[in-house]
C-alpha cells in the first residue's frame, strides 16, 4: 500500500447508501457500461462499503452513521491533503488512511461477513484490487 503514500486526495464522493470513494492522484474520466459519464477515477481509489469514520487528533468528526450534514465539511477538510500513512489493523483487516493534516479515514465493518473495503490501483497497464476475502487480504487483477 506504500504507493498511496504521498498522493493527494483529489475527490471524495458518496455512492449508494453510506458507501464512500476516495480518489487519489490525477483524475481520469470514465464511462459507465451504458456509455453515460461516470465519476472520474483517481490513480488509486479507496472504496469503503461498510461503516467508516473520519477522525482528527482527539475525536471522531463524522462517520457513516452520523448526520449527513457533517459529511461535506469533513470531506472538504480531507480534499487536497496528501497521504502520510496507510495501514491495516485487526484480525479481520480494516484499513486506515492517514493524512498530513492529521485526519484519518478508517473502515470498520459492523455486520456479518468480511470488512467491506477495496483499494483500486490504476497506475499500471492492468487495474488491480486489494480487498479482504475468505483467505484474508488478496490482490486481484481486473480487466
Amino acid at each position: 500500500m506504500s504507493p498511496l503514500v504521498g498522493l493527494p486526495l483529489s475527490r471524495v464522493w458518496r455512492s449508494y447508501g453510506s458507501a464512500i470513494f476516495l480518489e487519489f492522484g490525477d483524475l481520469s474520466p470514465r464511462l459507465k457500461h451504458n456509455g453515460c459519464e461516470a465519476h472520474a477515477a483517481g490513480e488509486m481509489s479507496l472504496m469503503i462499503e461498510g461503516s467508516w469514520r473520519i477522525e482528527d487528533h482527539a475525536s471522531v468528526r463524522c462517520g457513516s452513521w452520523s448526520d449527513e450534514a457533517l459529511w461535506a465539511e469533513a470531506f472538504a477538510a480531507l480534499k487536497g491533503n496528501r497521504v502520510s500513512r496507510v495501514t491495516t489493523f485487526g484480525r479481520l483487516p480494516e484499513i486506515e488512511v492517514s493524512f498530513i493534516n492529521g485526519l484519518h479515514v478508517l473502515s470498520f465493518m459492523t455486520s456479518e461477513g468480511h470488512p467491506a473495503w477495496t483499494l483500486f490501483d490504476r497506475r499500471g497497464p492492468q487495474e488491480r484490487w486489494l480487498c479482504v476475502g475468505q483467505e484474508g487480504l488478496a490482490i486481484h487483477p481486473h480487466d
